[in-house]
């Protein structure tokens, strides 16, 4: 590059090296070619020393103003060849300027362009990484919502607890990314928790885990209801975590109250293998609102609990429930003890049932139960309670009867049944019942106990053979 500035005589400008090239390749020699054939070859024939110097000096005169105009375009090719690769793609490529002259303006220029570029690129890589990041984000939200609605359609349809809990410590982990997640829940009557769900690596041993006021771990939450966190900057003192470990088998975790109306009822953490986890105020908020939504669940089943303590009657077939002849039955036995009469217990249950509605379908079956019912309603008094206990299960508190008239009532029972249905064309439908009988005290002083004793004797009647009446080891 030194000799080509060198032989690029004095100017720094395109257009003055071009002139210069000109007349060194043309009106120079031009001139001293004219002068030599005027002077030298006209005049006289012949060539002498000094002409061939001339004509050497023209033609080296002539090379050299054509070297000038290579070298120029030498460099418009080169600056055009990388101007091509840069507009292909290639924005790594650099111009070598050389000279301050317009070409090397342009190639200072084409390399600031490229330059610029290149900043725009990695900007643009900047902004694709940051989007990438919140669509991410808006998936991972997305995903939280879907799942709060999901259990809020569980809570709404009146799930069981036990499904709706295990729902939600799933998708605790899950979105936490979590290795393990716990539930514990607060022992009624007690100050204990123990652990209602798990979910996760190595959490069957939670199932073990009893905490209370006393725990060194969890005081603070349990105490004063603040979030327990231990990852890789917030630890505890090393007989607490090793204890922490020993126990749960994890050296991070993030653990956070769960409150019903002020009141703690239990406790919902996450927790993973790796001690280098590091929670963020984001995980913090995804399981505040999962513990919210465990604590809507919660105070969902105390008040369907309430509302089925209340009820007393079956929606389908109007006998009392369950709940009702359990209580009518301990209050009558406590009666029957005080004035030393006699109260008899029958449990009916209709034979092969479950054969029945899978061949016929819900329906049928409804309106069969709806039948059976009523024949059975129609056989007691005013005094006397049947009740529906199952989904085929009758039963019938009989005051002031002992277990030979209970055992006569149902054999009127049995048999009106038998007769109502057959007459059924098609053998599959015509059912029958079974029926066991207890008395108190002969068979016990409580309502458990006579249900129990009136369920062996079910199932004396039902291995019998079916379609007939069992009192205790006898059968009518």
């Amino acid at each position: 590059m030194r000799k080509q500035k060198n032989l690029s005589l004095t100017s720094h400008g395109l257009r003055c090296k071009l002139n210069v090239a000109f007349y060194l390749m043309s009106v120079l020699p031009l001139l001293v070619c004219m002068y030599l054939v005027s002077n030298y070859i006209l005049p006289r024939v012949g060539l002498q020393l000094d002409i061939a110097v001339s004509i050497l000096i023209s033609v080296f005169v002539a090379f050299a103003g054509f070297y000038v105009i290579k070298e120029v375009f030498d460099r418009i090719a080169s600056v055009s060849t990388e101007a091509k690769l840069i507009v292909a793609g290639d924005i790594s490529r650099k111009v070598e300027v050389g000279y301050k002259d317009e070409i090397g303006d342009l190639g200072e220029a084409l390399n600031q362009l490229t330059q610029r570029i290149r900043a725009n690129m990695d900007e643009l890589k900047g902004y694709g990484a940051k989007s990438t990041e919140i669509n991410l984000e808006i998936h991972k939200r997305i995903l939280i919502l879907t799942n709060l609605l999901q259990i809020s359609f569980l809570i709404s349809h009146g799930d069981k607890l036990d499904n709706i809990l295990k729902f939600t410590v799933e998708k605790s982990r899950a979105l936490a990314n979590s290795d393990a997640a716990y539930l514990f829940i607060k022992e009624e009557g007690s100050d204990n928790f123990s652990v209602r769900i798990k979910d996760g690596i190595n959490s069957e041993r939670l199932l073990q885990l009893r905490l209370n006021r006393d725990d060194k771990i969890f005081n603070k939450l349990i105490e004063e209801n603040q979030p327990l966190i231990l990852d890789k900057e917030n630890t505890l003192a090393e007989d607490m975590q090793k204890a922490f470990y020993e126990n749960f088998e994890l050296k991070s975790t993030l653990a956070l109250p769960v409150n019903l109306k002020g009141r703690l009822i239990g406790i919902l953490g996450i927790g993973n293998k790796s001690e280098t986890i590091l929670y963020r105020k984001d995980d913090r908020e995804l399981l505040e609102l999962f513990t919210k939504q465990i604590a809507i669940a919660a105070e969902n089943d105390i008040l369907m609990q309430r509302i089925r303590e209340l009820e007393v009657k079956d929606a389908l077939t109007g006998l009392y429930n369950e709940v009702f002849i359990r209580n009518r039955l301990e209050e009558e036995i406590k009666r029957a003890i005080i004035y030393r009469r006699p109260c008899a217990f029958i449990l009916l249950n209709i034979d092969n049932f479950r054969q029945f509605h899978e061949k016929f379908g819900s329906l049928q079956a409804e309106f069969t139960l709806k039948t059976i019912a009523s024949l059975i309603r129609d056989s007691f008094t005013e005094v006397d309670r049947v009740a529906r206990v199952g989904n085929n299960e009758f039963a019938v508190v009989l005051p002031e009867k002992n277990k030979r008239q209970a055992g006569g009532v149902a054999e009127e029972i049995r048999e009106k049944i038998d007769s109502a249905f057959s007459k059924e064309r098609d053998v599959n439908k015509r059912l029958t019942v079974s029926a066991g009988v207890s008395e108190n005290p002969l068979d016990g002083v409580s309502a458990e106990e006579l249900i129990t004793k009136a369920k062996e004797a079910l199932n004396f009647a039902k291995k019998g053979g079916k379609n007939r009446i069992g009192i205790l080891s006898q059968k009518l």
